[in-house]
């Protein structure tokens, strides 16, 4: 059973109220929902009728479309869904769904001839790979990168329509160093991906600097349609981001001449995958190649020199040369006390 287009809005923003537990949903306040999104994303004003809405639950609750969704009524006025970690979108798509999507790969693969859509060329190859292990046993063709464990990912869609709408957020929000997780309200600006794992840039409701919430991090959030949105005023995120390894910045950070030395064993996957894209090459030694990047002094920066190891040494600025070195020495410790700690073990032994 193919579901149209105005079919699968409601069955999603359906879904999206019942996932969002900090409110109570009424039949009412689910026809208001649906009608509200039917008008932003496709224009319609004549909202949705009871019996639609009803017999879109209905349907949802049922196997006719594979999602079986635990659709209970609570105090005889409130859907909630039993369990509180079902949505739709964890459900298998169906045979005619597949057969669309197929089409659909099939028009973008034509589109990525195009020069304007060549940033496209993974996203379809993602697409059709997932597409074919629906439909056929056996291994990939295709091999990408991905992290099955990483949470949050889920998110993304709604996070991404909320920066499309201006819509404000209700986040709660619990970060590494936090025993506890905190509400706080956020307009959020962009979604970031770096090494397969997603960000959110906001700014909070009290104002400051530009913060990134890790997706993986957020315990849940709410769309907060009577708070008044505040525009980013500040330079263009392209910009803002273009001199950056991560995502990890402050509105006040500029961007340092970073010397890299590489030894030659190293430096040609250094040249064929550059670190940034300043990247330049200006010395070529005997034994080493010295590269330089243009990029701000953060923990990402750190964490892909310190991913070379022994292979490449900081030239300059000195402050990030001896940030590496402490790092390193820190390392080496670990290794030096297990070591100590063998032997005090072994001499106790004797």
């Amino acid at each position: 059973m193919a579901i149209n287009k105005l079919a699968l809005i409601r069955y999603k923003t359906i879904d999206d109220c019942l996932r969002n537990r900090y409110k109570k949903w009424t039949l009412e306040d689910l026809i208001e929902k649906v009608s509200e999104t039917l008008y932003e994303l496709e224009g319609i004003t004549s909202g949705v009728s009871k019996r639609t809405i009803q017999a879109d639950i209905q349907l949802m609750r049922s196997d006719k479309l594979g999602y079986n969704a635990p659709i209970i009524v609570k105090d005889k006025r409130f859907y909630v869904y039993e369990d509180a970690n079902y949505s739709i979108t964890k459900a298998p798509i169906n045979n005619a769904d597949v057969d669309k999507m197929k089409e659909i790969v099939g028009v973008l693969k034509q589109f990525n001839a195009f020069n304007y859509f060549d940033e496209m060329s993974d996203m379809i190859a993602r697409l059709e790979n997932n597409l074919y292990k629906s439909t056929h046993e056996g291994g990939n063709y295709i091999q990408l990168e991905s992290n099955n464990q990483l949470k949050g990912m889920e998110y993304i869609p709604k996070l991404y329509q909320a920066i499309l709408n201006k819509s404000a957020l209700l986040i709660e929000y619990k970060s590494f160093k936090a025993q506890q997780s905190k509400n706080a309200i956020y307009y959020p600006y962009l979604l970031k991906e770096y090494r397969n794992r997603w960000f959110v840039i906001v700014r909070t409701k009290k104002g400051g600097s530009l913060l990134n919430l890790a997706l993986d991090r957020i315990i849940e959030f709410q769309e907060l349609p009577n708070e008044p949105f505040v525009l980013h005023e500040g330079i263009d995120f392209e910009r803002y981001y273009s001199d950056l390894i991560g995502v990890t910045k402050n509105s006040n950070d500029r961007p340092h001449k970073v010397i890299l030395e590489f030894d030659n064993r190293n430096a040609p996957y250094v040249i064929t995958k550059p670190l940034h894209h300043t990247q330049e090459l200006i010395a070529e030694k005997e034994k080493t190649t010295v590269f330089r990047i243009d990029v701000v002094l953060n923990y990402e920066l750190e964490r892909e020199i310190l991913g070379f190891g022994e292979c490449v040494k900081v030239l300059g600025p000195r402050i990030l040369a001896q940030r590496i070195k402490r790092r390193i020495a820190a390392a080496a410790g670990l290794y030096e006390t297990a070591e100590k700690n063998k032997g005090e073990q072994q001499a106790l032994a004797l």
